[in-house]
């Protein structure tokens, strides 16, 4: 497996009018790894994501997939499997009809759905309107819509939310089998107690960075916990981060 870098931010910067929501943003993600996004509300985690998905100019600086731009990186929707809020179900359809429009956008067979829906567990509610889902369903849904290309890396927008506690041990462990068959994941969150259960790198961010490198090396392999050594940098004043 290559070495080189599956997500490069470089200074990355994003002003709206006269609010900076991230300011001069570098960290760089290996392949393989599950790497949690972290920060409160607010800390410019969701405009990373879309300045790195090619959904918001930055106003400095440039964020990279694979080593080039999302719009330059060939067949980019077949390499990057991504569920945000501003993707979301076709109005009025089904599961199963909404996943076959994504994947008939993407050239994939109807086969491939099925496989989908089986393995975030939805094929018993596939055929139910999907504006009849509970949250944790639709959220089964992003994340099926996101493995529909069998993705090299995945980028999640808070996919714990809405999820119950069976949920959230099943997408524990889905996480890490797809990460342990080379893929890599990227998932930003504000669900400590369950981000340190799941990833092996974190980024801490509070429109500056904070940290960035192993989980292992942030709680000392466990002595400390993960909550602590969050609120510890996301409260600093001091701006940049750690990198390790």
């Amino acid at each position: 497996m290559s070495e080189a870098p599956v997500i490069e931010f470089h200074g990355v910067t994003k002003r709206f009018g006269g609010v900076t929501a991230v300011e001069d943003l570098t960290f760089a993600v290996r392949p393989g790894r599950v790497v949690g996004l972290l920060g409160r509300n607010g800390a410019g985690k969701s405009t990373a994501l879309r300045v790195l998905l090619g959904l918001v100019r930055p106003t400095a600086g440039h964020a990279t997939l694979f080593g080039r731009a999302y719009q330059d990186l060939p067949d980019a929707p077949r390499r990057i499997g991504v569920s945000m809020d501003t993707i979301g179900p076709t109005p009025g359809t089904t599961g199963r009809r909404d996943l076959r429009i994504w994947a008939r956008s993407l050239g994939l067979p109807d086969s491939r759905v099925e496989t989908v829906l089986s393995q975030v567990g939805l094929t018993d509610s596939a055929d139910r309107k999907v504006k009849g889902y509970s949250t944790g369903m639709r959220q089964r849904l992003a994340l099926a819509t996101a493995l529909l290309p069998d993705p090299e890396l995945l980028v999640l927008d808070e996919p714990v939310n809405g999820l119950d506690p069976d949920g959230i041990r099943w997408l524990r462990e889905l996480l890490r089998t797809l990460a342990a068959e080379g893929r890599t994941i990227l998932l930003s969150s504000h669900l400590l107690a369950e981000v340190e259960q799941t990833v092996d790198d974190v980024v801490i961010l509070q429109r500056t960075l904070r940290y960035s490198g192993a989980l292992s090396r942030l709680t000392a392999d466990g002595a400390d916990r993960l909550e602590d050594r969050f609120f510890e940098l996301a409260d600093t004043s001091v701006s940049g981060g750690s990198h390790g």
